[in-house]
């Protein structure tokens, strides 16, 4: 929070808001039961202990989260302006950035309190403001990694021919339940956002949802599968064949498998996320792929399953130590089939380190 308050002082703003969703997770542990009309926001300043304002009836699970003990806690009651009570909270003339996420009917009401403050987005302003991770991070990412690949390596016995792609979903969300839960700690637990089954053709389409597709003989199959485990997030993606590949399918898999470790040997500090997307995209061409790959090659992942940075031409964001990203190339064949291969990766000071181990083999599955 404080870090967050400072850096948007620099910029010259007056200070943060957040409002319900992973900023707040993130920077202050509070997680609301449910997310209503009723405002909730946290207000980070430089100049100020960090404050927030919840409905009175919250105001006991807001002062049992985990950064409760550094937040000044205020409340309003039903019946009250909740907005004039925030504005009780900023400067009138102040520049705020403000969560993506914020309700319009918050931000509305709170402009038509402060009719003279502005309002920015948080992740215009402060774009990298999560991605750098700590160790403590790191460590949840790489858990969340292991639990994501051991929940891979049991699937591969799964039975794939004859059954559908939705079927095959829902047993590979149970086994990441399973796998993402600690046997340690009861209190972790694992949030399975999506798991996608594309089979033959179904595979060429990066955001295709598992169907009633059947699944058969001869069909390379894209599994690919994200969430959360203890509040950071898992984004793994693999290919496997139902039964012997052909020359063409064994070919466009060691593509994608080289370009991704052409993208892996490009991370080090300092580097742009589009160089790496770049030495990956190479890759590609040189196959005589070019415009059979994805728009990007990877994406942050923490305590979202996507966010900044962007491994993308353009973005010219350098990479810093601890930062937390996707290396996703992938083949996307239309009506035909394709191949991705997906690991979360962390910058190191001297390179980088994958926090998935599953292998990237074409498997053969039956």
């Amino acid at each position: 929070m404080e870090r967050t308050a400072y850096e948007a002082a620099a910029l010259g703003l007056a200070g943060v808001l957040v409002t319900p969703g992973p900023d707040l997770v993130w920077l202050c542990g509070y997680r609301p039961t449910a997310t209503t009309e009723r405002l909730t926001l946290l207000v980070l300043t430089a100049t100020s202990q960090p404050r927030l304002l919840v409905p009175a009836i919250d105001r006991p699970t807001a002062e049992a989260a985990p950064g409760a003990g550094a937040v000044r806690v205020f409340d309003w009651w039903e019946g009250q302006d909740a907005y004039a009570a925030a504005a009780g909270l900023l400067r009138p003339h102040g520049r705020y950035a403000v969560s993506d996420g914020t309700w319009a009917l918050h931000l509305l009401c709170l402009q038509k309190s402060l009719p003279l403050a502005t309002y920015q987005p948080l992740s215009v302003v402060l774009p990298m403001r999560r991605a750098v991770k700590d160790e403590h991070e790191v460590a949840r990412l790489t858990a969340a990694a292991a639990a994501a690949d051991a929940a891979y390596e049991e699937a591969l016995a799964l039975r794939f021919r004859g059954r559908s792609e939705r079927e095959l979903a829902a047993d590979l969300a149970e086994l990441l339940r399973g796998h993402g839960r600690s046997r340690i700690d009861c209190r972790v637990d694992c949030r399975v956002d999506f798991t996608v089954v594309g089979a033959g053709p179904h595979g060429a389409d990066p955001h295709h949802r598992p169907g009633d597709r059947v699944i058969g003989d001869g069909d390379m199959v894209v599994l690919e599968f994200g969430g959360l485990r203890d509040g950071y997030g898992f984004d793994t993606a693999r290919t496997v064949h139902v039964g012997a590949p052909t020359d063409e399918e064994r070919r466009v898999h060691e593509t994608v498998r080289a370009a991704q470790r052409a993208a892996f040997g490009a991370v080090r500090p300092g580097v742009s996320c589009q160089e790496v997307d770049r030495a990956a995209r190479a890759v590609l061409e040189e196959a005589g792929h070019a415009g059979h790959g994805a728009p990007r090659t990877g994406h942050g992942v923490g305590v979202t399953t996507h966010e900044p940075p962007y491994l993308a031409e353009g973005e010219e964001q350098p990479l810093e130590p601890g930062m937390c990203f996707s290396l996703e190339p992938g083949i996307h064949l239309p009506d035909r089939f394709g191949v991705r291969i997906e690991d979360v990766v962390t910058c190191t000071e001297d390179g980088g380190r994958r926090l998935n181990t599953a292998p990237h083999d074409l498997v053969i599955v039956h």
